[in-house]
């Protein structure tokens, strides 16, 4: 019966897929004009990016097109720039604010099109710091909606300690860390930063800050300055030469297309970049997979999101999706024996996790690079977990702004038995061995008392032993010397640039760098396909079947997705959600994570 059951959810939401037009492949849409897709007349190239360009796709059933990725989006630039059809791009941004790797990224691609006298066209309703850079640099002409702002207010990092509140609820924070610069706890365990903590953090967000402004040379000096010291309405916007023009996105998609002296509009990139038509099975079949269309069996390059934080498995508390090891083993397994997938570029954007969850996919990366090229892309940040799989690469490429390193752990457990003695609950402990410190040991985990200094110097003997393995790891992969990586190492983390020039990271630059390397590390043409896959966990990931299973494991599996059902981020301000769920492992029995547990985010 309950196979029964599997087999008509299935089939019911076959049917509703059928009617979901979904584009079959990454052609633009063509409006505005007679022309038709593939015709030679010229047209301005929209990209609109009011919906965003997620780095992964969200999990689930029903999963949105990889043509709508940030991959997507990349690709579908590059495309552009090699149409002599282009006669001018039209950026709309909306109200979305990219990070700031992103913008860097997008800016690049742009400029690209004006150093080709292709006019760019960008409009937004709001800019932030990442988006203004970004306008400023790659776009030939700027637009601000009338009722918007621009929200250049600079750089900062902002640290909540509660050691303070803590102490007044009588609860303790009993962590331990390995690294002079791990300052993970300092938040629960300090009323400030320690002078590490403070020397860690300022020096790498200078070397952003610096990344941020300097493809900004031919800027305007006004311009520039008013980055630092806004927000700004938008007169004031446009008297500071942040943007050349106001009015809404009608007038803009006007100026475009009078710049380009051309009438017709192929949408390249957002939801409306869809060449039409239903599916047929096979697309399908993709869909309830979470695969990727578009290559089928032809030589190609695999771009495989690495989003959130990171665990061994779905749920539990704090879920909210992120990189779970096994979904992600199983489908760089199956990239590992599909012969059509060339090369593998990991795109990661991750504070850490879980040491045990970083270490198996390390593990499977460092085995796919026996077969063939594996490159790993950063976008915003790959911080401690996530520099772990990073360095399972052959190759790092990272923006100026990316964050990188944070090459240690810590751990502990917070005590609330204090607390609870204050309202009158009390805990016994009756340990079954009467040794000295056997109650110590077996209640490690309790919240009720402390550690002891025996246990505590037992869970820092595990700790060094995760942090050893993790140096090690960064030295295998990166084929240096261990003590090279000590010097970068300790918890301290580092800008992109930074990190290039301490060799943890090969070179600087973004997506479309690292798919090129991994095209020409694999011999590939570069007009070779690029897809996505493994974006987000797809049905037959998040039950964890494989095929053939029996009732018992399908049943087993229901149940799994049921239990998904727990603590929800959805409270949490967005930019936070990664970061407290890279702590969700501490509340779900470890005792130690490689995680970067505060958010540094520039937009």
């Amino acid at each position: 019966m309950r196979r029964s059951l599997v087999a008509v959810t299935l089939l019911t939401a076959l049917a509703v897929i059928a009617c979901t037009p979904r584009p079959r492949s990454f052609a633009g849409n063509t409006e505005g004009g007679a022309a038709k897709p593939g015709a030679r007349e010229r047209r301005v190239l929209e990209i609109d990016l009011a919906a965003g360009a997620p780095e992964a796709l969200s999990g689930g059933l029903f999963q949105l097109p990889a043509s709508r990725t940030y991959t997507g989006l990349v690709r579908a630039l590059e495309d552009g720039l090699g149409k002599d059809t282009t006669a001018a791009v039209l950026v709309r941004f909306g109200g979305v604010s990219l990070d700031l790797a992103q913008a860097q990224e997008v800016s690049d691609l742009l400029g690209r099109y004006g150093k080709k006298g292709v006019p760019v066209v960008c409009h937004a309703e709001n800019l932030s710091n990442a988006t203004a850079a970004l306008v400023l640099a790659g776009c030939s002409r700027r637009w601000l909606g009338a009722a918007g702002e621009a929200e250049t207010v600079g750089i900062a990092a902002q640290v909540v300690y509660l050691r303070g509140l803590l102490d007044k609820l009588k609860v303790q924070a009993d962590f331990l860390h390995v690294g002079r610069f791990k300052s993970g706890p300092e938040p629960l365990t300090h009323e400030g930063p320690s002078p590490e903590a403070r020397e860690s953090l300022e020096v790498a967000l200078r070397s952003i800050r610096a990344g941020w402004l300097s493809p900004l040379e031919k800027a305007s000096a006004s311009a520039r300055e008013a980055l630092e010291t806004g927000p700004f309405s938008p007169l004031e916007a446009k008297a500071r030469g942040l943007v050349d023009e106001i009015g809404y996105e009608s007038d803009a998609i006007s100026d475009a297309k009078r710049r380009a002296k051309v009438d017709a509009l192929e949408v390249a990139y957002g939801p409306k970049a869809s060449a039409g038509g239903g599916l047929d099975i096979a697309e399908i079949v993709r869909v309830i997979a979470g695969g990727d269309e578009g290559a089928g069996s032809k030589p190609h390059v695999v771009v495989v999101p690495a989003q959130g934080a990171i665990t061994t498995e779905a749920g539990g508390a704090f879920s909210s999706g992120g990189i779970t090891s096994n979904a992600m083993v199983k489908t760089l397994r199956k990239l590992a024996r599909n012969d059509a997938a060339k090369a593998i570029v990991i795109r990661i954007d991750s504070p850490g996790g879980s040491p045990l969850a970083s270490d198996l996919i390390w593990h499977e990366l460092m085995e796919i690079r026996k077969k063939k090229p594996v490159i790993a892309s950063v976008g915003g940040m790959a911080a401690s977990g996530g520099y772990y799989i990073a360095v399972g690469a052959q190759r790092i490429f990272a923006e100026p702004s990316s964050i990188v390193g944070s090459i240690g752990v810590f751990g502990g457990k917070m005590v609330l038995g204090p607390a609870l003695r204050e309202v009158g609950v009390n805990s016994v402990t009756f340990a079954a061995s009467t040794a000295p410190g056997a109650a110590e040991r077996a209640t490690y985990l309790s919240p009720m008392e402390p550690w002891d200094d025996a246990t505590r110097e037992r869970v820092r003997a595990v700790m060094q032993g995760i942090y050893d393995l993790f140096v090690q790891r960064v030295a295998e992969g990166r084929k240096i010397p261990v003590e090279r990586v000590l010097a970068s190492a300790e918890g301290r983390i580092w800008s992109g640039v930074q990190g290039k020039e301490r060799g943890l990271v090969d070179e600087i630059g973004g997506l479309a760098e690292a798919v090129r390397a991994a095209k020409k590390l694999a011999g590939l043409a570069d007009d070779a396909p690029t897809v996505v896959s493994g974006a987000a966990e797809g049905l037959l990931e998040m039950l964890t079947l494989e095929e053939g299973a029996d009732e018992t494991r399908v049943a087993a599996a229901l149940q799994r997705l049921d239990a998904r059902r727990t603590l929800s981020l959805e409270a949490l301000p967005e930019d936070l959600r990664p970061f407290a769920a890279a702590l969700g492992p501490l509340l779900m029995g470890e005792t130690i994570v490689a995680a970067l547990p505060f958010a540094i985010t520039v937009r």
